[in-house]
């Protein structure tokens, strides 16, 4: 019976049913596509808020999981020295600094400045401005998976301390690209 049913439709309206039937599976096909792609995108992106001066910036994506090169901005977990968790809390908020030094990169002192590959990247202060003393931070060769991260601020803590110290992979959290 269906067949004659078919058969007494009007001419091309079984292709188009078919065509219909196609279109929508190609549609949802899409939409899964789209929202697949979407939520993989959300999952390896952030927005971050850079709520001090160290940075000329005070907006950044964040892409997760990308190692940094030199240059890159750089979000990561400041750690839990106890400097950090005096002034940031015991569950600080990620910091966003400049990967000054990659691995194989050689950090060292020349007084006050701070040199990675011999290109002065920033200058010690011996306290925080509540008077607290600042340990210098590490020097030598980056090892494998760590960085160097400072910024061009004269008040910045970073790695030029050793609160901060190399960041590495277990606290790199991503790459951020300047959006304002």
């Amino acid at each position: 019976m269906a067949a004659a049913s078919e058969m007494d439709a009007a001419p091309g309206t079984r292709r188009t049913s078919r065509r219909l039937k196609l279109g929508g599976a190609a549609l949802v096909a899409a939409a899964v596509l789209g929202w697949s792609a979407l939520k993989d995108w959300h999952d390896h992106h952030a927005f971050l808020i850079n709520a001090s001066g160290s940075l000329p910036n005070w907006a950044l994506l964040v892409e997760t999981g990308r190692f940094p090169v030199r240059g890159d901005y750089v979000v990561f977990a400041p750690g839990h020295a106890p400097l950090v968790i005096k002034h940031f809390g015991v569950t600080p908020k990620p910091f966003a600094k400049i990967a000054y030094g990659v691995p194989g990169d050689v950090v060292r002192r020349d007084g006050d400045a701070v040199l990675v590959n011999d290109r002065v990247v920033g200058h010690l202060k011996p306290k925080t401005h509540q008077g607290e003393a600042l340990v210098p931070g590490p020097i030598g060769t980056i090892p494998p998976g760590c960085i160097y991260a400072g910024s061009p601020h004269k008040d910045g803590f970073d790695s030029r301390y050793a609160a901060i110290g190399f960041i590495c992979r277990d606290r790199l959290i991503g790459v951020g690209t300047p959006i304002l």
